[in-house]
C-alpha cells in the first residue's frame, strides 16, 4: 500500500499553501528524504521531501491551493533507481521501423535540421502578405531558418502561392506599439502583502516625518577602516549596520517608537528586533535581526548578509520573519530620493533610507558640497506623538553624523 504525503504544518497562522513546482515527475523513483516538490505559503517557500523510497504518484497539480493536511502525492512500494543505459556496442543492432529513426541520418548527411526552410514568426507573416511559398525561399539563418531579412528580400514573382488554393485576408489595421495583455495569478505572498498594506492604511493613524543626514562622517570612517574591518571580520562595512545601531540607541530615549498596540494596551520592549525589508524574487520579505541592540557592527553586517542571501534563495524560515519591533527599509538602492514607507504591522514605526546625493549645504556659514541622504520615519500617531517621532529622527541624525557616539553610547 502506498504512503500518502500530505501538506505538513508550516506555521500557526498558515492554513493553506500553493504547490509551486514539482521537482520530480510522476512515476519517478525517489529516495527517502529527497526533495520532490516546493510549497509556497504567504510568508515563505518550503520543500516537500519523500518520507520513504519508492515510486512517486502525483495527485495535486502545480498551482493548486492546498489546505494543511491535504494529500499532495503518494509513494508506492517497488521501483528502482534509473539505471544507466548499456553501451551501444553491446546491444544487437535493431532495424528502425519508425520513420523518424530512418530519416535522422539523412538529415544529418544533408546538413539539414528541423529548422531548415522554416520561417521565423516575423518572416512567415511577411511571406504570407507577399503571397510567397516558404519552400521557394532559401534561409540564411541558423540551421537554414528563414529570417525576416530573407523574407524582405524574397520577390513575389518567385513561386507565388496559387491563388486558387489560398484565401488571402486583409491584414488587421496596425496599431503603433504593442497592446498585448497577460494575466498572472497573484502569489500567496503578494496577496498577503496587498491585504496587510491596505489594512495598515485603514487601521492606523499613519504620519511621516522627514530629515536629512550628512553621510560624510560615516563615509570617511568606512573609507579609513574598511580594509582592516574586512580582514578582521570577513565582511564588508556597510551603511545598514550604522543605521541599525543608531535606531537601537534612539529607541532607548523614545521607547514608544519600539512599542506596539495590543487591544487597549501598549506593549513596550526592552529589546530591539530590527526587521530589514529585502526585495526577494517572489516579493518583499522582512527577515529580522534579533536583539540588534546587543550586537556589534560586524555581527549586524554578517546577519544582514545571511538573511539577504536566504531571501534571494527563498530559504527564509517562518521564525526568521516572525516578530520584529521596528523596520528599516532602504529604497536608496533602487534610486529613491524620498518616500513615505508604510508601517509593518503590528509595529508602530518604520525608518526609510534613500539614495545619497551630493548637494550644497550651509556649514559654518559657508556653502559646501556634502553627500546627503533624506530619511523618513512613518509612525502610528495613536501611540507615537509628534514630539517623540521628530525627536527620534533627530537623535538618529545626530548619531549618524557623529559615529563616535554609537561606540560611546552618548
Amino acid at each position: 500500500m502506498g504512503l500518502e504525503i500530505k501538506v505538513p504544518p508550516v506555521g500557526e497562522s498558515i492554513t493553506e499553501v500553493v504547490l509551486s513546482r514539482w521537482v520530480k515527475n510522476d512515476g519517478d523513483f525517489v529516495e527517502m528524504d529527497e526533495i520532490i516538490a516546493e510549497l509556497e505559503s504567504d510568508k515563505a517557500t518550503f520543500e516537500l521531501t519523500a518520507e520513504k523510497a519508492g515510486t512517486l504518484k502525483i495527485i495535486a497539480s502545480e498551482g493548486d491551493t492546498l489546505p494543511i493536511g491535504a494529500i499532495v502525492c503518494s509513494i508506492e512500494e517497488g521501483g528502482a533507481p534509473a539505471e544507466k543505459p548499456a553501451p551501444a556496442a553491446s546491444e544487437p543492432k535493431a532495424e528502425a521501423p519508425v520513420a523518424e529513426k530512418a530519416s535522422a541520418p539523412v538529415a544529418e548527411k544533408l546538413g539539414e535540421s528541423y529548422a531548415t526552410g522554416t520561417p521565423s514568426p516575423a518572416a512567415g507573416k511577411i511571406l504570407a502578405e507577399k503571397g510567397i511559398d516558404p519552400a521557394s525561399v532559401k534561409g540564411t539563418g541558423v540551421d537554414g531558418r528563414i529570417t525576416k531579412d530573407d523574407a524582405n528580400k524574397a520577390e513575389a514573382g518567385k513561386a507565388p502561392v496559387k491563388q486558387a488554393t489560398v484565401t488571402v485576408t486583409a491584414p488587421a489595421p496596425q496599431v503603433a506599439g504593442s497592446r498585448n495583455e497577460r494575466r498572472e495569478k497573484m502569489s500567496p505572498l503578494r496577496k498577503t502583502v496587498a491585504k496587510r498594506l491596505v489594512a495598515v492604511k485603514n487601521e492606523t493613524a499613519m504620519l511621516t516625518t522627514f530629515n536629512e543626514v550628512n553621510m560624510k562622517p560615516i563615509m570617511d570612517l568606512r573609507a579609513k577602516y574598511k580594509d582592516q574591518f574586512k580582514e578582521k571580520h570577513g565582511v564588508g562595512l556597510g551603511f545598514m549596520s550604522f543605521f541599525t545601531k543608531a535606531v537601537c540607541e534612539a529607541a532607548k530615549d523614545f521607547p514608544a517608537v519600539n512599542a506596539r498596540i495590543e487591544g487597549e494596551e501598549i506593549v513596550f520592549n526592552d529589546f530591539v528586533d530590527v526587521s530589514i525589508a529585502v526585495s526577494a524574487p517572489k516579493g518583499l520579505v522582512v527577515p529580522i535581526i534579533r536583539n540588534a541592540e546587543s550586537m556589534s557592527l560586524a555581527q549586524i553586517e554578517k546577519t544582514v548578509i545571511e538573511l539577504a542571501t536566504k531571501a534571494r534563495d527563498s530559504k527564509l524560515s517562518i521564525e526568521e520573519m516572525t516578530g520584529g519591533t521596528f523596520t528599516i527599509t532602504n529604497g536608496g538602492v533602487f534610486g529613491s530620493m524620498m518616500s513615505t514607507p508604510i508601517i509593518n504591522a503590528p509595529q508602530s514605526a518604520i525608518l526609510g533610507m534613500h539614495n545619497i546625493i551630493e548637494r550644497p549645504i550651509a556649514e559654518n556659514k559657508e556653502v559646501v558640497i556634502r553627500p546627503m541622504m533624506y530619511i523618513a520615519l512613518s509612525y502610528d500617531h495613536r501611540i507615537i506623538d509628534g514630539r517623540e517621532s521628530v525627536g527620534f529622527l533627530v537623535r538618529v541624525k545626530q548619531l549618524l553624523e557623529d559615529p563616535a557616539r554609537l561606540l560611546l553610547g552618548v
